[in-house]
């Protein structure tokens, strides 16, 4: 006997700053969203009410979309009860998952709600992603430094799924690894406050003073953007694609999800045997996507092909670039533009008009001949994305017979009502379909109308439509009582951590985490940066630790050209910090040093 190959599921995870742009990512055919709660969330200006999240558990579900909200910043000792009332709230109300950083979590006093690991857990290697499988984690964020077949191997070490960042915008650092923003100005990345520091220009010297290069944006990363390589990170193992973007707007966030969502499609038509999407109801969009008209500093792959990508920075501004503009009437005034001067700065304006081949700007400004101009506001673009752009149905088919109503939905809802209203003799076979087809507002729309009943029975129309209307409101109702959560796995106890040291990085900051690890196999234990005041103040502490290499970026790299004239230590300098680089040339890492 042969055994049924269990087909993998395909999550597109859509950003949420709140519940309207929640909605609108569902609509546009979205399997999950994420967005933060009250309190403890990585982005701290998005932040919602459990009542707000009550209501978009309740629109997603409807999909069988799923809620993932983030608890992913390290936790204060005097805030554990405040984080176990939050999650226990968030399961009261149905949302489907929380996602962490803190495995002090996991110690608290919480109900059995499925856990999520973040990225901020750094989860660099198979063995750490076999770790927080074995402890309860349900789905693994994985870092957005990883190669293809790293993923591979990430994938080949767990059972849970995997899920990658494959949209917006990169942090610089290894997520969870990086304390320059609280050790510049007090602001911690671990507690959702990060002052985007790498955003800066800085300034580059070496040892003795000598410059390098000039105020250039040298950690400030391009946007990720993957679409064209979805296949091939589904083939490595990915099955939960996540776009970045918590902040953003509601016409960024429905442009990329359409956009994801038709290449997703795609690929699943292609392997229709293998893969299925996770949630159901088709989305119809009424606007082409077009990922360059979105906030970018421009795309890049990141380390997704290569341990040595080039050109993933944007080193003259961390502003967005919009689209390139290849001829002049493709502007409307109103538009904003962008374009680099001839000194290499970054100048904008707005559109008020054409003549010839010139531009007419809202301020006087120059644009030298043959500047490249990039479009950052599209106007007409604009004025469609604020109007209603897209509506999503369940598909629903109704068979009537002498015994009544039955109606089931792709969801896999079934449903019958007796037919108890009155029935005439036809005087020609009567069509009922149209009836059935009418379902307005609903949440619905018609796969297909069977009837089974004799040619010359007739049954008023209003009678009809009452067990329509009757029909749609037990499938409803049938939803919400066969919804399948999902609870937390259970907890290995023997699992045994990678190591037995921890230091300030693995950001330990209360007495539960502490526990978790110790219980784990853990014997020594630093606190987190936050609360230890003896690394804060020194300034040879690791405080950054990315792939990203400003030597290999400059056509400088150690391995290959080399240093040339310059020599070790190098100092990044903003007006207000200087941090020293120290090159690991054996992993391809950069560390930046407070």
């Amino acid at each position: 006997m042969t055994t049924a190959r269990r087909m993998r599921e395909l999550e597109l995870l859509a950003p949420a700053g709140n519940p309207e742009i929640a909605i609108e990512a569902i609509l546009h055919g979205a399997d999950a969203i994420y967005m933060g709660a009250t309190s403890h969330g990585a982005r701290s200006k998005a932040a919602n009410t459990i009542e707000d999240i009550k209501r978009i558990v309740d629109f997603a579900h409807i999909f069988r979309a799923k809620v993932y909200v983030t608890v992913n910043t390290i936790v204060y000792e005097k805030e554990i009860l405040q984080v176990e009332r939050l999650i226990n709230d968030l399961y009261k109300i149905g949302v489907d998952a929380i996602i962490v950083q803190d495995m002090g979590i996991l110690r608290m006093d919480i109900p059995p709600i499925q856990l999520h690991a973040s990225t901020q857990c750094d989860i660099r290697t198979p063995e750490k992603a076999r770790f927080l499988q074995d402890v309860g984690f349900s789905q693994l964020v994985l870092p957005r430094e990883l190669t293809l077949e790293e993923i591979k191997k990430m994938h080949e070490a767990v059972s849970v799924p995997l899920e990658s960042f494959v949209h917006g915008a990169l942090c610089v650092s290894y997520s969870g690894r990086c304390h320059a923003s609280f050790a510049s100005c007090g602001r911690s990345a671990n507690r959702g406050e990060c002052a985007q520091i790498c955003r800066l220009p800085f300034t580059l010297t070496d040892a003795k003073g000598r410059l390098i290069c000039k105020d250039k944006h040298l950690l400030s990363l391009r946007d990720l953007n993957t679409i064209d390589i979805l296949p091939r990170m589904i083939e490595a193992g990915v099955s939960s694609f996540k776009i970045e973007g918590r902040l953003k707007e509601a016409s960024y966030v429905k442009n990329t999800v359409a956009a994801y969502r038709r290449a997703i499609d795609k690929f699943i038509s292609m392997h229709p045997d293998d893969f299925r999407r996770s949630s159901f109801g088709r989305s119809d969009i009424s606007f082409t996507p077009e990922l360059s008209k979105s906030f970018n500093r421009g795309f890049t792959h990141y380390f997704v092909e290569s341990r040595r990508p080039a050109g993933i920075i944007s080193p003259d501004t961390p502003k967005s670039l919009g689209e390139t503009i290849k001829d002049l009437s493709q502007l409307n005034n109103g538009d904003g533009i962008s374009f680099f001067d001839a000194q290499g700065r970054y100048n904008g304006a707005m559109v008020n008009g054409i003549q010839g081949n010139r531009i007419i700007t809202s301020k006087p400004i120059k644009i030298p001949q043959g500047t490249e101009i990039h479009r950052t506001f599209d106007r007409v673009w604009d004025k469609e994305m604020q109007k209603p752009t897209a509506t999503r149905k369940i598909g629903v088919s109704f068979f009537i017979d002498a015994s009544g109503l039955s109606a089931n939905d792709e969801r896999g809802n079934y449903i019958k009502i007796p037919l108890s209203c009155k029935q005439d003799i036809a005087r020609k076979t009567p069509d009922f379909s149209p009836i059935f087809a009418k379902l307005g507002n609903t949440n619905y729309r018609l796969i297909e109308f069977k009837s089974d009943l004799a040619p010359s029975i007739f049954i008023p129309a209003a009678d009809l439509t009452e067990m329509r209307r009757r029909a749609i409101e037990a499938l409803e109702k049938a939803n919400i009582t066969t919804y399948p959560f999902q609870y937390r796995r259970k907890e290995d106890v023997s699992a045994r951590y990678m190591t037995d040291h921890l230091d300030y990085r693995d950001n330990v900051a209360n007495s539960l985490a502490a526990q978790f690890y110790r219980e784990h196999g853990v014997a020594k234990i630093e606190h987190a940066m936050e609360i230890s005041k003896q690394k804060q103040s020194n300034k040879s502490t690791r405080l950054m630790t990315t792939r990203h290499c400003i030597l290999r970026e400059l056509g400088m790299c150690k391995k290959e050209k080399g240093l040339g004239r310059f020599s070790e230590p190098l100092s990044l300098k903003t007006t207000n910090d200087t941090f020293t680089l120290e090159f690991n040339c054996l992993d391809c890492e950069m560390h930046l040093l407070g």
